[in-house]
């Protein structure tokens, strides 16, 4: 019977430290600089066109590497870079819009983590800057979505500024590619509108985005298919 009981004992404690040794996901890193929505005026110039930014994130829990993912958003251009570090340097267009993540991982997870995805402006030659291009919300692009009884379908982007001064949007839809329809305007706080929509459809659709200046930017388009 002693010898059952141990053994039994010693399987439980196998189990235990097995339990123990489960891999650990990977948690998000906390952006810091450069600041979300601002103007980023500490890079070391290379060129005309071409300035070098450090860019930092705080130390994430149970990472062993961290991927940053810089977007150009004038081009939907991405730069990536693999650290274990906490910050990373590239070089990137001066005077253009940009937005930029963190994802954390380790080796023995297959999970990873995202970041919060910031945008900022490089700084550039201009004294002001346009809006950031719209961020596409809801439909995602590419998917295909259920319209509700009405027929009808929400968009949502999300607006940003750096002097913080939009003074509206202007949405375009429509089964054509690009779509030239104006399908609403809105003002600086209305960031999402309501559309009929007809079964096994695709629409395309984008948003610019006006600022207090009269300077503009384009979303670009985005498209999805109703079922």
């Amino acid at each position: 019977m002693r010898i059952r009981y141990f053994s039994f004992i010693l399987i439980l404690l196998l189990v235990a430290c097995k339990k123990d040794r489960a891999p650990r996901s990977p948690e998000a890193a906390l952006l810091v600089f450069p600041l979300e929505n601002s103007e980023c005026n500490t890079g070391i110039s290379i060129n005309e066109t071409l300035s070098q930014v450090t860019f930092e994130w705080q130390p994430s829990a149970n990472t062993q590497t961290y991927t940053l993912s810089v977007v150009n958003l004038n081009t939907n251009t991405p730069q990536t870079i693999t650290t274990a570090s906490t910050s990373a340097s590239l070089s990137i267009q001066k005077g253009a819009p940009y937005s930029w993540t963190v994802t954390s991982s380790n080796n023995d997870s297959d999970i990873t983590a995202a970041s919060e995805n910031w945008l900022f402006y490089n700084a550039g030659p201009q004294i002001s800057y346009p809006p950031f291009p719209a961020q596409i919300v809801s439909p995602v692009s590419g998917s295909t979505v259920q319209a509700n009884q009405g027929n009808q379908v929400v968009l949502q982007w999300i607006g940003a500024d750096v002097e913080d001064d939009i003074s509206g949007f202007e949405v375009y839809f429509s089964e054509e590619n690009p779509p030239t329809s104006l399908l609403e305007s809105t003002d600086a706080t209305e960031m999402e509108v309501t559309t009929t929509v007809s079964s096994g459809t695709t629409y395309y659709w984008r948003v610019v985005t006006t600022d207090s200046a009269g300077s503009t930017s384009d979303s670009g388009v985005y498209d999805f298919k109703v079922l």
